[in-house]
């Protein structure tokens, strides 16, 4: 690892990732082999996570196409220096700031968009003018074996590499001197990688999850809640770091919200669920256990069926859930829907804030005065609690 990592680095050092052109080229290159090798991404992908060409193509592909065309389009900009405001010291000085690279980055991604949570941080790296290792997640191990196939056909092998492996290569990863650290994934795994990172002061960038709610006011059009929500629920099984978590409202709300996502379930995927193209499976037998066990001891409205030898796990949407159970203890990333009924929108924000930061937020309500105690009506002050406010309806 150490002599890969050097390797990386004295092509660096030597300038080659510097100049605009060249990282211009590159990004070309990487649009390129997403267009020219799609049907193989697709193919990883498929087998990865069980998605349908066309899941797999609006989930993945579309948006990394979307960012290499955003960022070859603003590069020449962002790359430019920009004037500095002069004070008293400075002030016969020609004064200026320069975007600089970093050097040599590391990039540890997930597997549950194995394609774009390996490739969107790919896209800022080589935008940014560093040198890259890519350490795909080893549970979506073909499309890890696809991106070590073809990134070097198509990028500069001196500055742009990919290793795969497990928790060994990872680890033995982590030891070596990096000078940027992008993560993906779990919160435990994230603090061991930021332990590993403060030995080199190197900074990190961390993207860890979390128990995302999702909060129906009585006033608000619940058709269109009811239909948002279980779109971003059930999208990839479940397995999206965004995704509705669970679900506050009033308890006279709740039989209709049972009601109006199993209806939408019907519509998104048929009578037969199993059989539906569009519905994609866990992607592990581990994973399959855990969320299992999530249902031991839970009222289960709609869903619950399992199958072990598929991976299996129907839409399931459970009613008046204790948020003392194991369902509500950890980020659930599977098709599971708790709802938790509370008296009002205070009681909501009690419960919400009571417990750690979610890396997203859904609120349902035609009512811009919604108790002004929410404090998250607007986006401002929404920023002061959540790490990103999605306003949805």
């Amino acid at each position: 690892m150490e002599r890969e990592v050097q390797r990386l680095r004295a092509a660096f050092q030597a300038g080659r990732s510097r100049p605009l052109a060249f990282r211009l080229q590159q990004l070309q290159a990487l649009r390129r082999m997403v267009q020219e090798r799609e049907k193989d991404l697709l193919a990883a992908i498929t087998a990865d996570l069980s998605k349908s060409e066309l899941n797999a193509y609006s989930q993945e592909v579309i948006t990394v196409l979307g960012e290499i065309d955003l960022v070859l389009e603003k590069l020449p900009e962002w790359a430019a220096a920009r004037p500095a405001e002069k004070n008293l010291l400075t002030m016969l000085d020609e004064a200026y700031v320069q975007p600089e690279p970093l050097g040599v980055v590391l990039i540890i991604s997930a597997w549950n968009y194995p394609l774009a949570l390996s490739v969107q941080p790919l896209i800022g790296a080589i935008a940014a003018g560093n040198a890259v290792i890519i350490k795909p997640s080893e549970i979506s191990e073909n499309t890890a074996k696809v991106l070590a196939k073809l990134l070097p056909q198509y990028l500069d092998q001196d500055l742009y590499a990919v290793i795969n492996g497990g928790v060994e290569e990872t680890t033995e990863l982590l030891k070596q001197r990096f000078d940027h650290i992008l993560y993906t994934g779990s919160t435990a795994v994230g603090k061991i990688v930021m332990e590993a990172a403060a030995k080199h002061l190197t900074p990190v960038t961390l993207e860890l999850g979390g128990k995302s709610p999702c909060y129906i006011d009585t006033d608000c059009d619940l058709d269109v809640a009811c239909r948002r929500i279980t779109w971003g629920k059930y999208m990839n099984c479940g397995q999206t770091c965004i995704a509705p978590d669970y679900v506050l409202c009033e308890p006279s709300l709740q039989d209709q919200v049972v009601q109006k996502v199993k209806d939408t379930v019907k519509e998104f995927y048929g009578e037969n669920i199993k059989e539906s193209p569009d519905y994609e499976r866990i992607v592990n037998l581990r994973h399959f256990k855990r969320i299992q066990s999530l249902l031991e001891g839970q009222k289960i409205a709609f869903g619950g069926e399992t199958d072990e030898a598929t991976r299996y796990i129907a839409p399931t949407v459970l009613t008046d859930v204790d948020p003392e159970t194991k369902v509500m203890q950890e980020e659930i990333f599977g098709p599971i829907l708790p709802i938790v009924p509370v008296k009002n929108a205070d009681e909501a924000i009690k419960f919400i804030n009571d417990r750690e930061k979610p890396l997203a937020f859904y609120i349902f309500s035609r009512n811009n005065k919604v108790p002004v105690a929410w404090v998250l009506i607007t986006e401002s002050t929404a920023s002061r609690l959540f790490p990103t406010y999605v306003p949805a309806c």
